[in-house]
């Protein structure tokens, strides 16, 4: 008897299954608040030089800054000059003389901002760009601060991802929620710009453990029938954590505040492992039967399901992997050990890095929209909606293989189109921002459920953390690629197309898994892989 007909008997889909994802919806709202929140918490508003002597009472500012601040070949003033020397202008009520500095007319000097900036508060009312000055030459340190979350959060894919497999799925969740709490008060109150980035980079990593325990702590407690409308389903939760930050974000407009009202969440979360049951699939394959039967009589009697003691007995329970040999102390080598596992993790890997990458590429830049930095996020995370529903449809009826190459290649093409279409042409850079939007959420979507049913019990967690892992690494490449442009301006989105495309392809090596039973052992793998060979064998004879 495998563990789908256990499932069977105590209720695949119920009360206790329902329940389990709700209290797997906090994580999923709280991950794209924090993954996003660069967008405010880095902003960086209108600014330039703080000037000396500026009047009281100046009622000609444009003027003013005329007279002090170079200008732009597009009018706008410049945000890291100012002249040495003001230079006067004629026939311009200041409030104050402005003196000429002598020099000949086209010859002025100018000087770097040595007085620090004034910032434009209108829309934000702090930022890390506006707490310690990260503009002008330092404003790489501010995208420094992003790419160091996700070097955390490639960390911690590979320490959750490990350790869940090994110490068990509710544990380790427990262990995400406090040190994610931990470290995000910690940052809210970093005092230097150093504090904030180790802060931030342990952040990442902690956060990394929500990414890849939730899944499957959803999945294996699902049966076949319903794991695709819970797997498709509960992504929208994702979704309400981008258009809450949206929210968030408007109503908030200081960083330290804002990062404070996303990290207090996990106290409830902290909470709610109270009522999270670990898996029983995991609990097997580890030996630890009597655990395992606690929670699948829990299941039935939440269920409503008339389990008796004879298909719960120990007995009946150490049937179910009796014939196979159990990995106690999985490891990422187990991953590329057998042949067909290794080929589903090559596989996995281009997969992820891909799907990342593009994601990306596509959503780096939407300043052409000609919208505000809440409505985009707004507008984007709407977006995602029509996407996961098209999504639960496709993988239910086309497969999980087919829809990914698809979504993938419809990213591509994104890309490639907009190679045709000029910047300056605003309706058609929206329309395909959002259609590449709602590309790369599904191929997200379908990614992490297909690959979940892909790798069996025993190495799920270890899988989910080698991919996340290779995820992030294309995460953190994407925005280098935008130096691209200096050779070529049309090269970048050349590259973020030509990843998606040699996804999509990659894609249509891995087998299908719509309708089959989560492979509990290495051995399930090797077994159905072969089991399909011989079946293509025959029909090709």
């Amino acid at each position: 008897m495998g563990f789908e007909e256990l499932l069977d008997k105590v209720g695949g889909f119920g009360p206790f299954q329902v329940r389990n994802l709700l209290l797997m919806a906090l994580p999923r709202v709280l991950l794209p608040m924090h993954i996003l929140l660069p967008v405010f918490m880095a902003a960086v508003p209108a600014h330039h030089c703080v000037l000396p002597g500026a009047p009281a009472n100046l009622t000609h500012r444009d003027l003013w800054l005329k007279a002090h601040l170079p200008q732009e070949p597009d009018g706008s003033f410049s945000s890291c000059l100012r002249f040495a020397h003001p230079h006067a202008l004629h026939n311009a009520t200041l409030g104050a003389e402005v003196h000429s500095s002598g020099e000949p007319e086209g010859e002025l000097s100018t000087v770097p901002c040595s007085r620090g900036w004034e910032y434009d508060r209108s829309e934000f009312s702090s930022t890390i760009a506006t707490e310690w000055d990260l503009v002008c030459e330092q404003r790489g340190l501010n995208k420094i601060t992003s790419t160091c979350f996700f070097i955390g959060m490639i960390l911690g894919a590979v320490v959750y991802g490990y350790l869940s497999d090994r110490f068990g799925r509710r544990r380790l969740l427990l262990v995400a929620y406090v040190s994610s709490l931990v470290l995000g008060l910690a940052s809210a109150a970093s005092v230097s710009y150093v504090v904030f980035v180790i802060t931030r980079t342990l952040t990442g990593l902690a956060l990394a453990g929500l990414t890849i325990i939730v899944l499957p702590l959803e999945l294996e407690w699902l049966d076949v029938g319903h794991r695709t409308v819970a797997g498709v389903i509960s992504t929208i939760f994702w979704t309400a954590g981008v258009l809450l930050l949206a929210l968030v974000g408007y109503l908030i407009r200081s960083w330290r505040w804002l990062l404070l009202a996303v990290t207090l969440p996990c106290v409830p979360g902290i909470i709610s492992i109270w009522w999270v049951p670990e898996s029983a699939r995991w609990l097997l394959t580890q030996g630890r039967v009597e655990e395992a039967r606690k929670y699948l009589v829990r299941c039935a009697k939440l269920n409503g399901r008339p389990a008796g003691e004879d298909s719960l007995s120990q007995e009946a329970l150490n049937k179910v992997i009796s014939m196979e040999e159990l990995l106690q102390r999985p490891s990422y080598l187990s991953l590329f050990r057998t042949p067909h596992l290794r080929h589903i993790s090559l596989c996995c890997m281009v997969l992820w890095f891909g799907v990342n990458f593009s994601y990306y590429g596509l959503v780096l830049d939407v300043s052409g929209l000609g919208l505000n930095i809440y409505q985009t996020q707004l507008l984007l995370g709407i977006t995602e909606l029509p996407s996961k529903i098209i999504v639960y449809f496709l993988v239910r009826h086309v497969g999980r293989r087919l829809t990914e190459a698809g979504m993938l290649l419809g990213a591509a093409l994104t890309f490639g189109i907009s190679l045709l279409v000029s910047s300056g042409t605003k309706a058609w850079t929206t329309t395909l921002v959002v259609l590449g939007k709602g590309f790369s959420e599904a191929a997200f979507t379908i990614a992490y459920l297909f690959t979940s049913e892909l790798y069996p019990t025993v190495l799920r967690q270890t899988g989910l953390g080698l991919t996340a892992l290779i995820g992030r690494l294309g995460a953190s490449l994407a925005p280098l690629a935008t130096l691209l442009d200096g050779i070529w301006l049309m090269l970048p989105k050349l590259v973020y197309g030509g990843i998606a495309l040699l996804a999509a392809f990659t894609v249509l090596l891995l087998p299908e898994t719509k309708m089959s039973q989560l492979p509990e052992t290495i051995q399930d793998v090797e077994r159905k892989s072969v089991q399909e060979e011989d079946t293509q064998v025959r029909n090709g004879d």
